[in-house]
Order: C-alpha cells, then structure tokens, then sequence
C-alpha cells in the first residue's frame, strides 16, 4: 500500500473513542481500516515507515542510473573530442578546445530538443569538481613542462605582465563594470559583484596562441605568453579570493593597505609553499631510491606528492595555482632527475594526458552549459540588456589588455640590451592577442561569485552568468580561429624550424641528460658578473649566481641532473650500469 492509499484509507477508518480520564498506551490503539482490517498505531507508524524508505530507495536508483548514464555520454564526448582533434590536426584552425566547445553545445541542443526544453546538462556544475579535481593536474602540469631557463631568464617581464598587468586590467574592467552597468539597470550589483567582475575578466586562457607558436623558433615570445598566462590565472584567483574575504561596502585607506598586504601576503606564501613541498619530494625520492623496487610507488608518490601540495594550500587558504605551478616546476628541476629512466618516460606523459584530458572536460562542460535553459529563461525578457553587457565587457576586455601589454613592454625594453631580448611591436601585439580570451577560470569564478550551486534566479546574476558564458563562447570561437592566420601573419615561421618541428623525439632525449656529463659552458661559470653588468642586464646577473648556489649546494641536497651521486642501486648507477653495457655491446659487435 503506497503512502497516499494508506492516507485515503485513514480517512474513512474507525478510531474508537476512550475516556480522557483514564490512562493508556498510545501505541496499542487500534485503528479499523475500510474492510474490517484492524491496525495498532505502532503497526501503522512501521508502515508509513518502510514506504518511505521504499520511495526514497527507488528514487536514489534511478538517481543513480541517471549518473551512470551521463557519465558514459560524458566519456563517449571526449573520446570524440580527441578523434575530431586528431582529424584536424594538419590544418590547426581548431584547437582541442574549441572543438570541445562546439560538440558540447551541439550535445546540448539534442540534449535540449529530448528533455523538451528543460534542461541542456547531463552534470550540474560543481565548483569542488573544477577547483579540487580538474584544475591541478593542468597546472602542474604546466609548470612540470616549462622550459625553465627561458621562463627564468624572462621572469621579471613575466610577473609584470602577469601580476602587474593583470592588477591594471583588473581595476580597468572593475571601475569601467561599475560605471556602465549602473546606466544599464540590470539589477543590484554591490561593489564587491563590481570588483569580482574585474577578477573574473582579467583571468585569460591562452591556449589556442601556445598552440600555434614554435616554442623552439619563438622561445622568448613562447615564454611571454606561457609564463604570462600562468601567473595571470594565480594572480586572479588570488584577487578573487581577497575580495570575497573583505567587507567592501565601506572603503577607505586601511581597507585598501590590508587588502593590498594580503594579496601579496598569499602570493608569497603560495610561492614559498610550492617550493617547499617540491623539495621534499626531491629529497624523499633521492634518499630512498623507490625505483629499485618499484617504479609504480615512484611514479605514484610523486603524483600524490605535487597534489598534496595543491591541498595543503587549499586548506592554508593560499593560492593553490600558485602552490601547485612552482611544484611543479621544483619537481621537474630536482624531483624528475632523480627517478628511473622508466619513472622518467612514464611522469612526464601521465601528467601531459591528465592535463589534456581535464582541459578538454572543461570545455565540453562549458558548451553544454551554455544552453542551459534556466539561466536564458531569467533573462528572456531582456535580451537587449544581456548583448551590451557582453558587448561592454568585451570592449574592457580589449581596452585593459592593451592598457598594459604595450606600456610595460616600453619599460621591458628599457632594461634590455640586446636586440633579440627585447618585445618588438609584433610580438606586443602578438602578445595582446593571445590574452584576449576567456575560459575555464573565468567560468568558474563567475559561478561561485553570482550562482548557488550552479542554479540562479536572480535577473542580475543570470545577466552575469549568460553575460560570462557569451564571453568565453566568442572569444575562445572567433578569437581563437583568429589566432593561427594572424599569428603566422606576425611571426612568420623559417623552414628550418618546420622541418624541425616536425622531428620526433626520441624516448632516449629523456635519459641523454642523466648520462652525459655536463660540459663547463651548462654547469661550470667562469665569466665573473660585475656591478656594471649587474646594473646593465639584473635578471642574467641573479641567474648567474642563482646557477653558481644551485650547483654548489642545492643539487647536491636535493639531486639534479649531473649531479646526483653514483649510489648502488640508485637511478644514477642504474643508468651508468645500463649505458656501460650499451658501450661494451656496441664494441663487441664491432659497431661505431
């Protein structure tokens, strides 16, 4: 008997009537049900009981299977995803992410057209899902591949770009939000919804640019646009997280000094945390040797190790990204060279498949999401109002984008002597270009500044939220297919880097380093940095004497390439064991 029979049924029962005065068990009434069927009350409690549970157990299956289903949907999207980028490898029009973007809002329009227009989505999003999950191993991973000595060399420019410049955009974006919206009337905006504005439209996404650009052809321009990239990301977070922890209703000097000490409170102390955390697992790795037993446990304590970096930040309440990035790259310094060959092949791929794969879920989610009918429906009757918010924020997007890039690369250049290290107007627009679009960051900063998990009803915060989607969709769509002619168009590429690039390297580049001994001109300086030279060119000076303090004593704590010492049964001697008997092979077959 389901629960609303059962309750039509006690509405014609019989409950016999008992003297007020005299006292008896509640639970032993008994209740004559239609059909002459006698029921006590703690019988009939039982009842309602089991049905509910009954219900609430079918409703949790279906819940379930519904789950199972999305998530099969879900990975058959992807393997899609990298089948499509794969065919249009050749050309490059398309990158992975917009392709990811197209299928997913195709997805969604059938997707649309079955549920009869409720809903698009086959996952509701979840902040912990891209914060926790999918984030990290694209940054690691980011910092893991980094081409550390071009990112060092240019690391001043870099954090001007990146930290500088993205505070200029913020204040940009934010001041010019607040002036227009108010004109506009979308609904009751605070300051701190103005200055979120700001943080959440100045975090830039530029893939489709690295995707284009000859890393060995361009390495000081490839760097720019990395290294920018990465801290721009940081820098926003950070921005993001500082404002939602102030009370900004009432601004004045202290709250402005307290909210500036923070954000470069947590810029350090994230920076400080990732090398931390990346030095202990050089120094764990090289003291144990795990790889003479299991390259597995190796390869899976490194893993757990750069992750844990990512949560301890978390919990810290400090800038994860930041945390996680120079992990990463402190592992790919020290950590890396002291594993097996083994160990070394297997890192180095696993972390580029989960950074690619996370990349490529974002933005399939971002498509599908883009259609999602509750949030159009808040804003339906105001279409007018959604395209000039997207219009203006894009025209602040352009504007704060060039209000940096071009004046901070005249001061760059200032400081540098050579022709070939400094930003010419190409390489500025170049790089002005590949900060305009948005993406992931973006998206998910947006939701946890104007959802409530992942829902909103709020006119505002729908203009906001379909404002933000339209944003990513263009910039990342026309933008991005933009980016190859224009960029060839303003770099154009020699024959001999194409011939080049084209080259496959050989698994064996990954062991050369660790059985080469370093030659005078990698490890050995003699040239002595003077004070004029300090003066002229600072960045190569701290570089050189970084160099000198890393080979003397950080390499020999905490390993290294060429510099690890030769331990029985440490990757060291395994490798000079495994290439001595290449040599002595080689030499009995009479080959060169």
């Amino acid at each position: 008997m389901g629960t609303l029979e059962l309750a039509f049924a006690l509405s014609n029962c019989y409950i016999p009537l008992y003297d007020q005065t005299e006292s008896f068990d509640l639970s032993n009434l008994v209740i004559t049900l239609p059909g002459n069927i006698l029921l006590k009350l703690r019988d009939l409690e039982m009842v309602i009981g089991l049905s509910t549970m009954l219900e609430k157990t079918e409703a949790l299956f279906a819940s379930d299977h519904a789950s199972v289903v999305s998530m099969n949907l879900f990975v058959a999207l992807l393997c899609a995803c990298i089948v499509l980028g794969h065919l249009l490898e050749e050309t490059r029009w398309m990158n992975e992410s917009i392709t990811a973007l197209i299928i997913g809002s195709c997805t969604g329009i059938v997707i649309l057209l079955i549920s009869g227009g409720k809903s698009s989505r086959i996952l509701v999003f979840s902040e912990d899902l891209f914060f926790i999950y999918l984030l990290p191993p694209i940054i690691f991973n980011a910092g893991f591949q980094v081409k550390k000595k071009q990112f060092f060399r240019n690391f001043m420019t870099i954090m001007l770009f990146g930290a500088i410049g993205t505070l200029i955009s913020f204040v940009i974006i934010s001041f010019g939000a607040k002036h227009l919206f108010e004109k506009m009337n979308i609904g009751d905006l605070t300051i701190a919804d103005y200055l979120a504005i700001g943080a959440i439209f100045s975090a830039t996404d530029s893939v489709c640019t690295l995707q284009v650009l000859n890393q060995d052809e361009t390495p000081l321009l490839y760097s720019l646009v990395f290294g920018e990239g990465v801290v721009n990301d940081a820098t926003s977070v950070v921005l993001f997280n500082a404002i939602q922890r102030f009370d900004l209703t009432n601004i004045n000097s202290a709250i402005a000094l307290e909210f500036a000490g923070n954000f470069f409170y947590l810029f350090i102390l994230s920076t400080a945390l990732g090398v931390a955390a990346g030095l202990l697992s050089a120094f764990v790795i090289k003291k144990l040797y795990i790889g003479r037993h299991s390259t597995d446990r190796e390869v899976a304590l490194m893993m757990l190790l750069a992750y844990l970096s990512y949560m301890l930040a978390e919990l810290f309440h400090l800038s994860s990204i930041l945390t996680v990035f120079f992990c990463g790259i402190v592992m790919s310094h020290y950590t890396w060279h002291n594993v097996t060959d083994k160990s070394k092949v297997t890192t180095k791929h696993t972390f580029a498949a989960m950074s690619f794969l996370a990349e490529i879920f974002i933005f399939l989610y971002v498509g599908m999401d883009a259609l999602d009918i509750e949030k159009w429906d808040v804003v339906r009757n105001s279409p007018g109002q959604s395209i000039g918010v997207s219009s203006i924020l894009l025209g602040l997007i352009l504007l704060g984008r060039a209000a940096f890039v071009f004046p901070l690369s005249f001061l760059s250049n200032l400081t540098k002597s050579s022709p070939d290290e400094k930003i010419d107007w190409k390489k500025q627009v170049t790089i002005w270009w590949a900060g305009l679009m948005r993406g992931a960051v973006s998206m998910a900063l947006a939701y946890n500044q104007f959802t409530t998990s992942g829902h909103t009803k709020v006119l505002g915060n729908a203009i906001m939220i379909t404002s933000t989607i339209t944003v990513v969709l263009f910039s990342t769509v026309v933008f991005g297919l933009l980016t190859k002619p224009l960029v060839k168009h303003l770099q154009p590429s020699s024959k001999r880097s194409s011939t080049t690039a084209l080259q496959i390297t050989p698994v064996s580049s990954f062991q050369d380093p660790l059985l080469v001994t370093q030659g005078p001109s990698e490890y050995d300086i003699e040239q002595h940095v003077t004070l004029g030279m300090f003066m002229k060119s600072p960045s190569r000076a701290i570089h050189h004497y970084w160099r000198l303090f890393d080979n003397a004593v950080m390499r020999r704590i905490f390993g290294g390439r060429g510099v690890s010492p030769v331990v029985p049964g440490s990757p060291i001697d395994t490798s000079v064991r495994q290439w001595s008997e290449e040599v002595e092979n080689k030499e009995q077959n009479g080959e060169p």
